[in-house]
């Protein structure tokens, strides 16, 4: 429950690996709408509308999720309609960046930009651009896919069917696999010792935790996907020329290694006119920042 100055009251949460199929998912989030507004001593009258941000593409004018790679059965999915149905009020849905990318602009790191772009880092990478102080979404509503761009002209297969994808190259899953093939070819790091020689439990979490003990091996990881994040980066600011970038999502947290090599690339190989005007920094509101967004829809 969040009001018009971006001040979060209540919440709920909800794994959507619990429930089998659609109709059990939407049973559970209208029960957790519910609930809030009972914390709240609000009824849905009370309320401009219901926000929603989701993790795949959206037709934000219908309403309609595509699909949602990681939830069985959301495939085709007219969420606006079946809750303005149930509740009787407005519901707006977009893609879970693009609501951050709004939070951030409205009341985080990106206050007072007419042009951004922001980014997460994490199981995947997703994005969201504010242009002339407006959320971008493009002509099919699915604008900001960073995680896609091409970082090589052949490579590794994409979950999205393509190869050589961003995304591949500096999601989670490839960070933890990069630093276990490294360390079985012998490279020295404290990695081993702090998770009892036992690979399975790194995570990116452990590796910036050995960073910032100065373990060389994991400053210079972050240091490479850093350089990648900088090279995509620099295309993204050559074509948009945006005053700030905001980066978030879990690896956000990897501090200023990962943070110094992207700059640095970004310096090295964006337009000089472009450089001097853009600011890279880390997003101010963390997880909450989709839950601020999606209530900025109705602002």
């Amino acid at each position: 429950l969040v009001d018009k100055s971006g001040r979060l009251f209540h919440r709920a949460k909800l794994s959507t690996t619990d429930y089998d199929t659609k109709e059990a998912l939407l049973k559970a989030i209208s029960y957790k709408i519910k609930r809030i507004l009972k914390k709240g001593h609000i009824s849905s009258r009370d309320l401009k509308g219901i926000g929603i941000g989701v993790p795949g593409p959206v037709d934000f004018k219908r309403g309609l999720i595509y699909y949602l790679t990681n939830v069985p059965g959301w495939k085709n999915v007219r969420l606006k309609k079946i809750l303005e149905a149930r509740f009787k009020i407005p519901v707006l849905i977009d893609n879970d960046v693009n609501l951050m990318a709004l939070g951030e602009h409205r009341f985080g790191a990106g206050r007072g930009a007419r042009n951004l772009v922001c980014i997460t880092l994490g199981t995947g990478v997703g994005g969201g651009i504010i242009i002339d102080g407006r959320l971008y979404r493009g002509s099919s509503s699915v604008a900001g896919e960073i995680g896609h761009m091409p970082l090589r002209e052949t490579g590794q297969r994409c979950n999205c069917g393509s190869f050589g994808c961003f995304e591949r190259y500096v999601s989670n899953s490839f960070i933890v696999g990069e630093i276990k093939r490294r360390i079985k070819a012998g490279e020295h790091t404290s990695i081993k010792r702090l998770v009892k020689d036992n690979l399975s439990l790194i995570t990116p979490e452990v590796i910036s935790y050995a960073s910032k003990r100065n373990d060389k091996l994991a400053i210079a990881l972050w240091q490479d996907i850093g350089k990648r994040v900088g090279i995509i980066l620099s295309g993204v600011i050559n074509l948009l020329n945006p005053e700030k970038i905001i980066i978030g999502g879990g690896l956000a947290n990897a501090g200023k290694f990962l943070f110094g090599a992207i700059r640095d690339t970004v310096n090295e190989r964006t337009l000089p006119i472009h450089k001097r005007t853009v600011k890279i920094t880390k997003a101010r509101l963390g997880a909450d920042a989709g839950i601020v967004g999606a209530a900025a829809l109705f602002l």
